[in-house]
């Protein structure tokens, strides 16, 4: 296993359930986590101060705003003189039935878009000069099996997680070899959100998963680190967490 002791690990979306268990399992792991939040600032620095270890920092980092990105990369480097991993975990979405076409509207539509397929590319221009710094760094972009299946909230959330990992295979090839980039794609993930819906659905949901459960959100993060650790000649790929999700029952 590749030691992560001393580097520097960028979290976008860092103060939802998935973002959470990414911070927690890389500090523990020896990393300097930045926690990279949008409007949840005091959540953010909550999370920072239960983190292990020291040298952390919370920092905005609004996916779908260019500059405010380029500006906190500046201040990464000001501080570390690094960065050794991005994890694009920030993402949104909403609930629309797949038939109702109407109710998905453009303003819907281009924030979704915006965040979850701008919003990754442009984390990864903006740090990119400090991933290439050591010839070693590593993108992991959060995706989800809805790429793959076309289930999910809505029809443009999963177009949007499918542009993602057609992403990580363009930039897998072409910010190689200084840049490895891959997709962590879960199926669903028991987070509280999940847990505050139905539980019929939710119970649904698991029965319908082969492993006959849903993914925990550290087992998402388990994922990003065997990304950094272990499985260091990978780029371009995209790892599922899923139990089988995919194969259905």
């Amino acid at each position: 296993m590749k030691s992560l002791n001393g580097k520097v690990a960028v979290v976008t979306g860092a103060t939802g359930s998935i973002g959470g268990a990414i911070c927690h399992t890389l500090a523990a792991a020896g990393c300097a986590v930045v926690a990279g939040f949008n409007r949840s600032a005091a959540a953010a620095h909550t999370l920072i101060a239960q983190l292990p270890d020291s040298g952390h920092c919370a920092l905005a980092l609004p996916v779908s705003d260019s500059a405010a990105l380029a500006a906190a990369a500046a201040s990464v480097a000001e501080r570390y003189g690094r960065t050794d991993i991005l994890v694009n975990c920030a993402g949104t979405t909403r609930f629309v039935e797949h038939s109702d076409l109407d109710s998905l509207d453009d303003a819907l539509i281009d924030e979704i878009l915006a965040t979850n397929v701008r919003g990754p590319f442009a984390a990864v221009r903006a740090f990119r000069s400090l991933l290439c710094a050591d010839g070693d760094g590593l993108v992991v972009n959060i995706s989800s099996t809805a790429a793959a299946s076309a289930i999910g909230s809505n029809v443009v959330y999963c177009a949007s997680k499918a542009a993602l990992d057609n992403m990580t295979r363009s930039l897998g090839r072409a910010l190689a070899p200084h840049i490895r980039v891959l997709s962590v794609s879960p199926g669903l993930v028991d987070t509280d959100f999940v847990k505050s819906m139905d539980p019929a659905w939710r119970d649904r949901q698991s029965s319908n998963t082969p492993l006959g459960r849903l993914a925990q959100p550290e087992e998402v993060a388990d994922t990003v680190l065997a990304a950094a650790s272990l499985l260091t000649f990978a780029t371009g790929s995209v790892l599922y967490v899923d139990g089988g999700r995919l194969l259905g029952r």
